[in-house]
């Protein structure tokens, strides 16, 4: 039964590989579908929690997925299928409301991160942002949904975003080890399953810290080595 098909279900609370085949007319950023099968394998691997498909854990998981498939890759928001486009807002702990235009501009690692010590959105562009996670996170900087604490129309959840040390994050040289956030959204969906409004809370400083607390930075190694 686990392996039958439901149709039922619409195709952005499905698996993200199979809305990624469905790209009639899609408006990639790079030109070309994306390619999580590389990925995949760590999340496969890593991954603490299996959901029965069709619970609603695997639901909400999926359509989170979806989400910020779309986000990193369709540059034109009235694609992306997860969301009510022209309703759409997203924040995170409390701070500004973002458009799906503001997300698809500005990217959501500067939209999570905003201004601090150790990043800096205002001087990131959309790309430069991905690049400077994606080099950190060789094996990609995963996420799963851990817990549905209620279901809709305010679908709240808590979940783990998780990822290997092993690139280098700006000047600061890799550890290696596994760096883990935890938090709770809330997403607030129609009748149909798409996200009206998306909040989240977690703490981005400690995010920050794991990744420039291992060790001296590049550019110290780099001087004391001459």
């Amino acid at each position: 039964m686990s392996n039958e098909k439901t149709p039922e279900l619409p195709l952005w609370v499905q698996d993200r590989d199979i809305v990624i085949a469905h790209d009639e007319e899609v408006q990639w950023r790079e030109g070309i579908r994306p390619d999580y099968s590389y990925t995949n394998e760590f999340l496969h691997q890593e991954s603490k929690f299996q959901h029965p498909e069709g619970s609603l854990e695997a639901i909400a998981q999926n359509l989170v997925r979806t989400f910020e498939m779309e986000a990193s890759n369709k540059s034109n928001p009235q694609q992306w299928l997860s969301i009510v486009t022209d309703k759409f807002k997203m924040s995170s702990n409390g701070g500004q409301h973002f458009t799906a235009q503001e997300v698809a501009q500005q990217g959501t690692y500067n939209l999570f991160l905003g201004e601090s010590e150790h990043y800096s959105s205002e001087t990131e562009t959309f790309e430069s942002s991905f690049e400077v996670f994606h080099n950190a996170f060789r094996n990609g900087f995963l996420w799963e949904l851990t817990e549905v604490l209620s279901g809709p129309p305010n679908v709240t959840f808590k979940w783990r975003h998780w990822g290997t040390f092993n690139g280098s994050y700006k000047d600061y040289a890799p550890t290696g080890e596994t760096v883990e956030i935890v938090g709770v959204s809330i997403a607030r969906v129609t009748d149909d399953l798409k996200i009206e409004y998306l909040e989240h809370y977690f703490d981005n400083n400690v995010f920050l810290e794991k990744l420039t607390a291992g060790g001296c930075p590049f550019h110290s190694q780099n001087q004391n080595s001459h």
